[in-house]
């Protein structure tokens, strides 16, 4: 009897579900029709040498507003040859958090790409929110350069950009969960 053939399979970091930053619609969290505050979420996904991330998808999450027929508090985009991705949400507003804390309005975001065996979380917060100063978690980071890297910056009407790095200089806050 001959031995059997021996082939390799394909490597996914992020599990069966690759095609799914196929599909563009699920980064616009409001394709069911949901009302509220839109806004666009941009960034831009660098390694530790300041090079694009082409190959990474890019999960957000949110708690408010709740999950309902119309709004799935949940997308996923892939970053382009430059690194970039793009999200259409709600803009989510406080949410308790332990005891009588208020969490300041953010976006839950993991990044999942090539060399990255478990995905990396992190959060998107908007700068100038007041919330942001007494944040539970933003507050466990005493560097305000650090951060900053959670922050992310008006650009214009309805329009948010947080650019994330990797590794390296300036390498953004990652949550050990």
């Amino acid at each position: 009897m001959a031995a059997p053939r021996l082939t390799a399979t394909a490597s996914q970091t992020i599990g069966p579900f690759w095609h799914l930053i196929e599909h563009a619609e699920m980064a616009d969290l409001l394709r069911f029709g949901a009302t509220g505050e839109a806004i666009t979420v941009t960034g831009t996904i660098t390694d530790g040498a300041g090079q694009p991330v082409a190959d990474a998808a890019v999960e957000i999450w949110q708690s408010s507003p709740p999950v309902s027929d119309s709004f799935p508090a949940y997308g996923r985009a892939r970053t382009d040859t430059a690194g970039r991705f793009e999200f259409r949400t709600l803009k989510p507003g406080p949410v308790p958090g332990l005891g009588n804390a208020q969490q300041a309005p953010h976006l839950a975001v993991t990044i999942m790409a090539r060399g990255i065996l478990r995905g990396l979380t992190t959060r998107l917060y908007f700068q100038g929110e007041p919330l942001n100063d007494t944040d539970p978690v933003l507050s466990l980071i005493d560097d305000p350069a650090q951060r900053a890297t959670l922050l992310a910056r008006p650009a214009g009407p309805g329009a948010w950009t947080l650019d994330i790095r990797l590794q390296g200089e300036n390498e953004t806050v990652f949550m050990d969960i």
